[in-house]
């Protein structure tokens, strides 16, 4: 298989689950380490991870951890990779915002605008990019929901057959070729949960 950018969101945290916008501290809960875990034995065997690259935030940091530990590989903290910082809004109740804080264009109190978020992005992804080129096999790439969905629109090739998802699953894996136009080969998978721990589609995917 050629050499890729894998793509894959974070494990589940308390606050995913009752759909409060995160602070930057939050770590996984049980059930996000137990997918953390089952993406990395999915990676292990399915995958030629060369190097891994995370978001330094704990709940994208954790889910590295299990990766690195599986691959017997070390990690690259990068804060390009860091979730949307939505300010003076984390810990609020999602639904009781009154407005899509995903769609949200002027930064809250303290938070980035949408495009100070697609402006860090972009250099994320060039980052990405960069560390991509300089290892013989896969690219393992730990971030948030926010993000990889900014990265889907901005750099990568769905086909006529894939549209973008409506969520990203926590743990999901998106592949993508390594070099563009960044085909996506693989988006926003989630067989290697099973039942016991699978993703909430009702969770909150961002933020």
């Amino acid at each position: 298989m050629p050499m890729s950018i894998l793509l894959v969101r974070h494990g589940e945290t308390l606050l995913n689950a009752s759909r409060t916008v995160q602070p930057a501290d939050t770590p996984l809960a049980a059930r996000g380490w137990a997918q953390a875990r089952a993406i990395a034995k999915r990676l292990l065997a399915g995958a030629d991870i060369a190097a891994i690259v995370s978001s330094d935030l704990p709940r994208a940091r954790q889910t590295a951890e299990a990766i690195a530990e599986a691959c017997g590989l070390p990690i690259v903290f990068e804060p390009l990779l860091q979730e949307r910082n939505f300010g003076d809004l984390r810990g609020r109740p999602y639904d009781t915002l009154g407005f899509d804080l995903v769609t949200l264009v002027d930064a809250p109190p303290g938070g980035e605008s949408a495009a100070m978020f697609r402006a860090r992005v972009a250099l994320a992804f060039a980052r990405v990019a960069a560390l991509r080129g300089g290892i013989d096999g896969d690219l393992a790439v730990v971030t948030h929901g926010l993000v990889i969905g900014a990265m889907l629109d901005g750099y990568a090739l769905l086909s006529a057959a894939q549209s973008m998802p409506e969520r990203l699953a926590n743990t999901s894996l998106t592949r993508l070729s390594a070099t563009p136009p960044h085909r996506v080969a693989l988006l926003n998978c989630t067989v290697h949960l099973d039942g016991a721990f699978d993703d909430d589609p009702q969770s909150l995917s961002g933020g």
